[in-house]
């Protein structure tokens, strides 16, 4: 049977930060770092209840986190056998400590309970367990010496939770064309071939660097990429804005630069305001791009499964910038065909297979990202967006 249910819980007020005792943490990614103590302030977000089940819950945040300043992302779920201990999401700083960070920005491996485990950035239940209630918690930590003394503390504008349980049969009819067809938003291509065996010590280059160049992409596209003189530490003039935002994703924890919240996270550091969530099919996908609102999707797929791809993948995040007429899906895919080109990048694929290569059995992951004064559309009764 057919589930797709998708909850997105977010707030943006609110905010009543309380006093909370003083941290000390060394930080696990530097060898030989020193503990350090810092200053903190907590926020727990209301217990949001849940009219189904939910097996995955998946954190976001908005947040600017000033020299000396970085915020530990926590969260637990409950059923009817009460709650889980709180568990770790991130330590996260929009900076990292050859800039402006105290610490590395990182996820925690290892975080296995009886009702469930953290996969990187998401809460995933145990086989047979689900979850009717979660919690987020952020604390807002602040050095006691250094540029933060001055009162100096990160600065959340929102938090959201994307609680899902999706069950989807693969020989379910996919959607029919709808509003989008014909519609296609201009996103400047870009690919992450160009940046194969650069920058080893940010997973080997850009063999994996698919979550960053596409969430460049649209901040590009919304005309807030770094400029020149913000990428000018890359060292060369190849989509250097594409490195740059490696490095502000890159979680050293998962060796990877493909965390979702860590790169929505990003974009809001640039001004953007950005969540990830699932979304039910591309009929939802196709509403925000008639609303001029384009996507990052990720989607998995073997060769012969999506037609033009020239390649296969376990899991690979791409653009949805628009529909053909036929309502065949417009991607700015950054594996541009496996060839290092920028010209290479646009692609129109198969909108059936397209539609399954996302949603799988999991539902279609997406990256929302849109300036503040541009409006969403209209979010369904269970909604999945906000």
């Amino acid at each position: 049977m057919t589930e797709r249910h998708a909850t997105l819980t977010l707030w943006e007020s609110g905010f009543d930060w309380l006093p909370a005792p003083d941290l000390s943490y060394a930080d696990v990614h530097v060898p030989d770092a020193p503990a350090v103590t810092y200053a903190a302030r907590v926020w727990e977000s209301p217990v949001v209840e849940l009219a189904y089940a939910a097996v995955e819950l998946i954190p976001s945040w908005n947040a600017r986190t000033p020299p000396g300043t970085w915020l530990h992302v926590e969260g637990r779920v409950a059923d009817g056998a009460g709650w889980t201990p709180w568990f770790t999401f991130a330590r996260w700083a929009e900076d990292d400590p050859a800039g402006e960070s105290p610490i590395t920005r990182t996820t925690v491996r290892g975080q296995r309970l009886d009702a469930g485990t953290v996969a990187t950035d998401t809460w995933l239940s145990a086989p047979g367990s689900g979850f009717d209630r979660w919690q987020l918690r952020m604390t807002a930590l602040a050095t006691r010496t250094g540029p933060a003394v001055d009162g100096g503390w990160p600065h959340v504008s929102l938090v959201a939770g994307a609680a899902s349980r999706f069950t989807i049969d693969a020989t379910e009819p996919t959607s029919a064309p709808g509003v989008a067809s014909g519609r296609e938003v201009a996103v400047p291509p870009h690919s992450q071939r160009l940046h194969v065996d650069t920058f080893p010590e940010w997973d080997n280059g850009g063999q994996s660097w698919c979550s960053p160049t596409s969430t460049t992409m649209l901040l590009e596209h919304w005309g807030r990429a770094p400029n020149a003189a913000e990428a000018a530490w890359v060292g060369h003039g190849t989509d250097p804005q594409v490195v740059h935002g490696v490095r502000r994703v890159f979680d050293r924890s998962y060796r990877g630069a493909g965390n979702w919240a860590f790169n929505t996270a990003y974009a809001a550091s640039r001004g953007l305001r950005a969540y990830v969530t699932r979304l039910r099919d591309l009929t939802e996908a196709e509403a925000f791009v008639a609303a001029g609102v384009p996507l990052v999707v990720s989607v998995s797929f073997r060769q012969d499964e999506l037609d033009g791809a020239g390649y296969e993948t376990d899991g690979h995040l791409l653009t949805v910038v628009g529909f053909t007429h036929e309502g065949d899906v417009v991607s700015n895919d950054p594996n541009s065909h496996r060839v290092a080109s920028n010209e290479q990048v646009r692609t129109v694929y198969r909108r059936d297979q397209f539609e399954r290569a996302w949603l799988g059995s999991n539902g279609g992951l997406a990256y929302v990202m849109h300036p503040r004064d541009v409006a969403l559309p209209a979010a369904p009764d269970e909604p999945n967006w906000a």
